[in-house]
């Protein structure tokens, strides 16, 4: 599971990086808006939330699921 955390922390941030670079090549691409931060925001939070989840449920039910 933390190696999950890890790797999504990577991803973003070379994300991030990724669209700074752009934003200084080209600044009249404009701001974003605060809406699209929030949806990104509740999006990953969301993703991360489900994936937390089923880790749990997978870790709880883990004998019982080696049969199937």
């Amino acid at each position: 599971m933390r190696y999950l955390a890890v790797k999504t922390a990577v991803v973003l941030a070379a994300a991030w990086g990724k669209g700074l670079k752009e934003a200084r090549r080209r600044p009249d691409r404009g701001d974003i808006s605060i809406t699209t931060v929030i949806i990104w925001v509740a999006a990953i939070g969301g993703a991360i939330a489900i994936a937390g989840t089923i880790a749990a449920v997978v870790a709880k039910y883990n004998g019982k699921l080696s049969g199937i």
